[in-house]
C-alpha cells in the first residue's frame, strides 16, 4: 500500500510542498485539504497588484487545476479539517477521515478581529481572502471615505491602493508611527511622510473608543475625541496563526506550532510551515513565526523534503517586500525582541532611494533598499555576513559589496 501524506491548508504553503513532494520522489498519495473552496493561492497580490488594478487575480493561482491532475494530488477543497488524531493519525473533516503517514500542517494565519468593529453594524472588513480583496477593491471609487485601523504593511497597502483609485483615506494607528514595531522609527519615519505626501489623513497615538452607525452614515469616534466618518472600515490589526487544530490534538503550541529548526513538531510525524510555524531558527537562536511570501514557499519545500527523510535545516533568513506608490522596498533579516543599535543609512532618503542596514552588538542583523533594485544582492550578502567592517559599511564611498571581513 502507498504512504499518504495528507497536507491541511490551502493557500501558498500547501502547494508549496505538494510540489516539492513530487518533485522529491516521492510516489505516494498526496491529500491536501483546503478550507477555503479556491485552488491554493498566494496573498501579495490581493493587497498589491490586484488591489492597485495591475494585476488580474487569475494570476495568484500557484498552480492551474490540470497541475493537481498531472501530478496526481489530491485538492479536497471547501472542507475544513475538524480534527487531527495523532494516535490514529488520521484528520477528519465534514465530509470525511484521511489517514496519514506523514502530516503538514500549513493552515496559516487568521486576520485578528477588532470586536468594537465587528459589533458596530458598520461596513467592515478585513483583508485575508480573495472575496475579502475583490470587496474592498469594488468600495475604491473616487471620493469614497475609506478609514484604515492599522498602520502595519496591509493597512499601508491598502491606504496606497485606496488614495490611486482617488479615495478619501484616513489611517488610524496607535503607535507614534506607522510600521516603527518592524522598522524602527528612522525607517518608519520614511512611509509615515510617503503618505501624509500623497494625501493620507495619517492619525497616530490615537485609538477608536467607539464606532456608531445609521442608514447613512458610519462615525468612528477616536480617543482624543475626534470623529472620522467612513464609507468602509479596513481593520488591519495583526494575524493570528491557525494553530488551534494542533492545539486541540495535543501538539506542542506557543505563538503558532512550536516546530525545530527541520520543521518537525512535538510528534515525529508531523510537520508544520508557514504562517502558522514558530520554528526554531539555528542562526538566529530563536523560535521565529515569519507571515510572509518568501518564508511559505521555503518553508513549504523544505517540510516536504524533510517529511520524505531529508533532516534538513531551514535557516533561511526572513525576507519581505512591500509596492506602495512609487516606493518599493525589500527587506532581509530579523531585528529581533532585544532590537537593535543603530540604523546606518546609505543613499538619497528623502528621495526614497537608500539602502538601511540595522545593528546590533556591533553585528548587522538586518538590512534593507528602496527603489534600489541592484542593491539586494548586496544586502543579502551583508546581513548573512554578520561581522562587517562597520567603518567601510558607514562610508558611503565604500561601494556595499566591499564591507564584508
Amino acid at each position: 500500500m502507498r504512504d499518504t501524506f495528507v497536507i491541511v491548508g490551502g493557500g501558498l504553503t500547501a502547494a508549496k510542498a505538494a510540489e516539492g513532494l513530487r518533485e522529491n520522489g516521492f510516489e505516494g498519495r498526496v491529500v491536501l485539504i483546503g478550507a477555503e473552496h479556491h485552488l491554493p493561492y498566494e496573498r501579495p497580490p490581493l493587497s498589491k497588484g490586484y488591489l492597485m488594478g495591475n494585476d488580474e487575480l487569475a494570476g495568484a493561482f500557484v498552480h492551474p487545476r490540470p497541475w493537481y491532475v498531472e501530478q496526481d494530488v489530491d485538492p479536497q477543497l471547501g472542507h475544513p479539517v475538524t480534527a487531527i488524531d495523532l494516535e490514529a493519525h488520521a484528520v477528519t473533516t465534514d465530509a470525511r477521515t484521511t489517514g496519514f503517514d506523514r502530516l503538514l500542517i500549513a493552515t496559516g494565519s487568521t486576520a485578528r478581529r477588532l470586536p468594537v468593529a465587528d459589533e458596530s453594524g458598520a461596513p467592515v472588513t478585513y483583508l485575508r481572502t480573495m472575496e475579502d480583496s475583490q470587496h474592498i477593491k469594488a468600495a475604491l471609487q473616487p471620493g469614497r471615505r475609506i478609514v484604515i485601523i492599522g498602520g502595519g504593511w496591509i493597512g499601508l497597502e491598502v491606504a496606497a491602493a485606496a488614495r490611486t483609485a482617488g479615495c478619501d483615506v484616513v489611517v488610524i494607528e496607535a503607535l507614534d508611527l506607522p510600521l516603527v514595531r518592524v522598522l524602527g522609527p528612522e525607517i518608519a519615519q520614511v512611509f509615515s511622510t510617503l503618505h501624509e505626501s500623497h494625501g493620507v489623513d495619517l492619525r497616530t497615538n490615537v485609538s477608536v473608543s467607539s464606532i456608531a452607525t445609521d442608514s447613512e452614515v458610519t462615525v468612528v469616534h477616536l480617543d482624543d475625541g475626534s470623529p472620522v466618518e467612513a464609507d468602509l472600515l479596513v481593520v488591519g490589526v495583526g494575524a493570528t496563526p491557525g494553530s488551534a487544530l494542533a492545539d486541540a490534538a495535543g501538539l506542542k503550541t506557543d505563538n503558532g506550532v512550536v516546530v525545530d529548526e527541520h520543521l518537525r513538531s512535538s510528534h515525529p510525524d508531523v510537520f508544520a510551515a508557514g504562517d502558522v510555524a514558530n520554528a526554531y531558527h539555528p542562526r538566529l537562536g530563536r523560535h521565529l513565526r515569519v507571515e510572509h511570501w518568501d518564508n511559505a514557499i521555503e518553508q513549504g519545500l523544505t517540510a516536504a523534503r524533510n517529511m520524505l527523510g531529508a533532516e534538513e535545516t531551514y535557516e533561511r533568513l526572513p525576507y519581505f517586500f512591500s509596492d506602495q506608490y512609487d516606493l518599493g522596498m525589500e527587506y532581509v533579516g530579523s531585528i529581533g525582541p532585544d532590537g537593535y543599535d543603530e540604523v546606518v543609512l546609505r543613499g538619497d532618503v528623502p528621495g526614497q532611494v537608500f539602502t538601511a542596514f540595522w545593528l546590533k552588538d556591533d553585528r548587522v542583523i538586518a538590512g534593507m533598499h528602496a527603489n534600489d533594485w541592484d542593491a539586494i544582492h548586496s544586502v543579502r550578502r551583508t546581513v548573512a555576513a554578520g561581522s562587517v567592517d562597520l567603518a567601510a559599511l558607514r562610508d558611503v564611498s565604500v561601494p556595499l559589496d566591499e564591507h564584508t571581513d
